[in-house]
């Protein structure tokens, strides 16, 4: 059976950008492959962390993950930093990869900002990290939105020139996986900036942790036009909120964009609002109750996680040791 590993980052609550983008494709991966889940907290600290809040976060993303239908008895579900083969095999990329792939990398200028040169090192070099997180599984696919698809063209680069290096046909050529209609959610409050877990509003977004309350005020306020919803998708250009939230609507209720056109053209967006708000509450007000059992035993949650990480080093270990030979570490 091929094998899947995917991350997430625990640097606040999981979205509804998370959950129909990653979470709840995962669930339906599940019934096709070998699954590896990681919440990458190493990743995380490339940017400072309070200590207590990545515990927190890291705990929250678990019980997201969990309550979504994540199976960590079938499939594995741990934190990245409890499996230091990652880091090694890391370093090991840090010498195969180029500086010139990191220069062309758009996430770390995106992040950097203005200010490069104050920016860590970790957040230069971690599509390394990335490549390792993925090839230390030999993972042969990887569930990626459309801004992760050049760190995984580098994860392939690398294991390309490993094998070329090493003689070898070593590490497999991950393929990416893009699946659903709305693999890229906008924000609620500007349709042409993505949702994010970092937006000062807590009104961009629909938490995972949100109650129904909180879900109907948040699409109430949505940014929208005054023109009624179109019937037509050329009838969408200019017009990203509008295109946003049909969008949600037809990840939603697994349908399509053409779909949900059909049935809401010519209609206003207060009509239309009152029913999206009706379907989010149906799909993730379940998820919601569970995740409050969930955080409500955080040693439960350790446990998982700490058994997540010795089935992955299971996997990993031999991985590591191999490339390591290959590499001429000499080991006893």
């Amino acid at each position: 059976m091929n094998r899947i590993f995917s991350g997430v980052q625990p640097t606040g609550n999981l979205h509804l950008g998370n959950y129909l983008g990653a979470v709840r494709n995962w669930v339906t991966l599940q019934n096709d492959y070998e699954c590896v889940f990681c919440i990458v907290d190493m990743h995380a600290i490339t940017l400072w962390q309070d200590p207590a809040a990545l515990k927190a976060h890291t705990r929250e993303v678990a019980a997201a993950m969990l309550a979504a239908g994540v199976d960590a008895k079938k499939h594995i579900l741990f934190n990245q930093s409890q499996n230091p083969d990652h880091a090694q095999l890391a370093w090991i990329f840090n010498c195969v990869a180029r500086i010139g792939w990191l220069n062309r990398m758009t996430q770390f200028k995106d992040k950097a900002g203005k200010n490069r040169e104050n920016a860590s090192v970790g957040l230069y070099a971690y599509p390394n990290l990335m490549s390792a997180d993925i090839l230390v599984y030999k993972a042969t696919h990887v569930p990626v939105g459309e801004d992760q698809k050049q760190h995984l063209e580098l994860a392939r680069d690398t294991a390309q020139k490993f094998n070329s290096d090493y003689g070898v046909e070593f590490f497999p050529l991950p393929e990416p996986l893009i699946l659903g209609s709305a693999t890229r959610v906008m924000s609620l409050r500007d349709g042409a900036k993505k949702m994010s877990k970092s937006d000062e509003s807590d009104y961009s977004r629909i938490n995972m942790t949100d109650d129904a309350d909180t879900i109907s005020l948040k699409l109430k306020k949505a940014k929208t036009d005054p023109l009624p919803l179109p019937d037509s998708v050329e009838g969408l250009e200019g017009r990203p909120e509008a295109a946003n939230l049909l969008d949600i609507w037809a990840a939603l209720s697994d349908g399509t964009r053409a779909a949900a056109i059909e049935r809401f053209a010519g209609r206003q967006f207060s009509e239309f609002k009152k029913e999206l708000t009706d379907l989010a509450v149906a799909v993730l007000g379940p998820i919601n109750s569970e995740m409050k059992r969930y955080l409500a035993d955080p040693a439960a949650i350790d446990a998982v996680l700490k058994s997540g990480a010795e089935r992955a080093r299971a996997l990993s270990a031999p991985i590591l040791a191999e490339a390591e030979n290959l590499v001429g570490f000499l080991r006893p």
